[in-house]
């Protein structure tokens, strides 16, 4: 051994395998990467040699011992970049991208969801930085001082590039365009790696940054025809039904659609939110085939897609990387064309995922953010307040606003890694053995009674009778990373089809003055939120650049794009280019459903060239149309002190609210 490592270029070669295999060992065990025949199980195995031999191959320009230094400085941050993703995919199922390195302002409040992700067992994936460090402080002495021939460097980088041309040619016949026309970077790291999927990220951010840049007023035409043709007429009915009724939007932080009417140890853990669903007195109506549509962006897609009708982006979140966008968002149309005021609430600081600024490019009058709540530490837990408090103090401040309004409230409890106060919890675990799983059941029993207890306060301010009360989920809680768990509670094999349908997300509303509809079995996704409401309030959607279509018109698109590219209809799913049947067998695509499938990647391209070349600034829905001026608007309680509302009924209502600064 001793013999072999007096040379630098046995050590680099054994750093080259330790990384090799540790990345192997990584993707193996780590990701959930669907390897479907022996080809992509070759190219997994294979595809962290050429990054290997190329990356670390830069350090042997180096002269003498430095080069040894360098070599284990790259295989240190080739580890770091690997580990990184480890922890990231255990709780998003997804792979870190430059986009989300840029959201590192909320990295502070995730201090404890980070920590549960990090296990003990994690130090093996430090050992080859440790045998390395060990080997070269042993044997660096028998180094030669001399630069090693630029020869050898050169043809170590020219083997790795022809190791990773190989690569991608078999790739390339295991998945044509691989690299043109994918989603979904599950591919990309199953046939290309980690690394190189760094460098292909890397790529396509400087592609889309340039899109701004290059956009002129011809670009939006696309997509405006395709928006107007796939347009859906209102329902006569109910065109109109809510004008100028209250908006009351709650969104349920991580809520799946499969705790509905679920019982754990023999009790309903959603008793409240099932009453009203299953009871016909209480004249909601249940979409229970609704599905998030976010990515890595999760809550702030969600906010992104409901409140706009167009997708997130497919790496990071549109809020951090396209924040100062032209926007025309549901409040701003509400408020030009019916006077709405506009107010969003949540119990987190008003930058998290830069909320501050992106509010003002929708045009949101109000943002009660945490410096509005008694943010005390008997009420605050994990991401910020809890549920119940939470409620409890937007009361006064929805009945401060100027009628009509649109309230959206953002829920918190229910968030990985679901953590509630041990007296505050109801209802004991599951008891699978994994602790994301069994206590989530936990904090959606909390919110559901947050829930119950909000519903009573609006009718005791007499806020509930006379307002449009919807519910949404905003993005999964459990990941396809904990299907053992899932398994044994659902009592059936979670395949890739039965992941893709647990992607529902409740949406339940109830209009005054229309009768409920009970449990409406319609396909539908989160883009066609924004159109349903705009029709309810009597306000057509046709006008507006939206993907989604109104859930209560005859014309409704049942097809739901997922972001990644997969989509979902009533008669049959297709996942990671599989097309399954609704009993979740694969079958042969007809030339229809390939169709459909090219028009569910051109729908999600043409989102991405809006969002990426901003083109709503060159667009006018109608000559009444007024552009959003984020400078007229302003967010947060610089007094510091709780919100209060002074009672005293000859205090003119505008007075009493003077944080509205637009």
């Amino acid at each position: 051994m001793k013999k072999i490592l007096t040379s630098k270029m046995s050590f680099f070669f054994v750093a080259v395998l330790l990384l090799w295999l540790k990345s192997y060992l990584i993707y193996v065990n780590e990701f959930n990467l669907d390897i479907k025949n022996g080809m992509q199980e070759f190219l997994l195995f294979f595809n962290p040699l050429s990054s290997a031999l190329v990356f670390l191959g830069f350090a042997l320009f180096a002269k003498g011992k430095r080069a040894g230094i360098w070599i284990i400085i790259i295989d240190a941050l080739m580890s770091i970049l690997i580990y990184a993703n480890v922890v990231f995919y255990r709780f998003n199922n997804d792979y870190i991208t430059l986009p989300t390195l840029t959201q590192t302002d909320n990295f502070g409040s995730l201090g404890g969801s980070i920590a549960s992700l990090i296990q003990g067992t994690d130090i093996i994936y430090a050992l080859d930085i440790v045998i390395l460090i060990a080997l070269f402080m042993w044997f660096k002495k028998g180094w030669s001082t001399e630069r090693i021939s630029r020869r050898k460097p050169i043809l170590v980088l020219i083997i790795g590039l022809i190791a990773f041309s190989f690569n991608l040619g078999l790739a390339e016949a295991d998945r044509p365009e691989l690299l043109k026309r994918t989603f979904d970077r599950n591919y990309i790291v199953k046939y290309l790696g980690i690394y190189n999927f760094a460098i292909y990220d890397a790529v396509q951010n400087i592609k889309s940054s340039s899109q701004r840049v290059l956009a002129d007023s011809d670009d939006i035409t696309e997509v405006e025809n395709y928006t107007k043709n796939k347009y859906a007429e209102p329902n006569p009915e109910l065109f109109g039904v809510a004008k100028g009724k209250n908006i009351i939007k709650i969104h349920l932080e991580s809520f799946q659609s499969f705790l509905i009417n679920y019982e754990l140890h023999g009790e309903e853990v959603t008793p409240f939110i099932n009453s009203l669903i299953n009871d016909p007195e209480q004249d909601f109506t249940y979409f229970d085939n609704f599905f998030h549509q976010t990515e890595q962006g999760k809550t702030a897609d969600a906010e992104l897609i409901t409140d706009n009708s167009i997708y997130g982006l497919p790496q990071g979140s549109a809020f951090v990387t396209r924040g100062t966008n032209t926007y025309q968002a549901l409040p701003a149309i509400l408020h030009q064309q019916q006077g709405y005021t506009s107010a969003n609430f949540h119990g987190d600081y008003k930058s998290f995922w830069n909320r501050d600024e992106v509010y003002k490019q929708f045009g949101i009058d109000v943002y009660f953010d945490a410096s509005y709540y008694n943010m005390s530490e008997e009420n605050v837990i994990n991401y910020g307040l809890l549920d119940k408090p939470f409620f409890e103090e937007s009361i006064p401040m929805l009945e401060s606003l100027d009628e009509p309004f649109y309230a959206h409230l953002m829920t918190l409890t229910h968030h990985h890694p679901y953590v509630v106060p041990e007296e505050l919890a109801t209802l004991a675990p599951a008891e699978t053995g994994d602790k994301s799983v069994d206590t989530y059941f936990q904090t959606a029993r909390y919110l559901d009674e947050a829930l119950e207890m909000f519903f009573n306060d609006l009718k005791e301010a007499g806020l509930y009778d006379d307002s449009v009360i919807l519910l949404y989920g905003d993005h999964y809680g459990i990941s396809k990373n904990h299907n053992r768990a899932m398994e044994e509670l659902l009592g059936e094999e979670i395949t890739p089809y039965k992941n893709a349908q647990l992607q529902r997300v409740p949406f339940i509303i109830k209009v005054p003055g229309v009768e409920g509809m009970g449990t409406v079995h319609e396909f539908s996704g989160q883009t066609d939120m924004m159109p349903t409401l705009l029709h309810l309030v009597g306000i057509d959607a046709q006008d507006y650049i939206q993907f989604g279509t109104d859930l209560f018109s005859e014309g409704h698109k049942e097809i739901i794009p997922f972001r990644n590219g997969d989509y979902i209809t009533p008669e049959y799913s297709v996942v990671s280019g599989t097309f399954y049947n609704n009993e979740g067998e694969e079958i042969e695509p007809t030339e229809e459903m390939l169709k459909t499938k090219d028009e569910v990647l051109r729908e999600l391209e043409l989102s991405d060239k809006l969002l990426n070349g901003d083109l709503l600034r060159f667009y006018s829905p109608n000559e009444d149309w007024t552009p959003v001026d984020p400078s007229e608007y302003r967010y947060g309680n610089e007094s510091g002190v709780p919100f209060q509302v002074k009672q005293e009924p000859e205090i003119p209502l505008d007075q009493r609210q003077p944080y509205i600064t637009k």
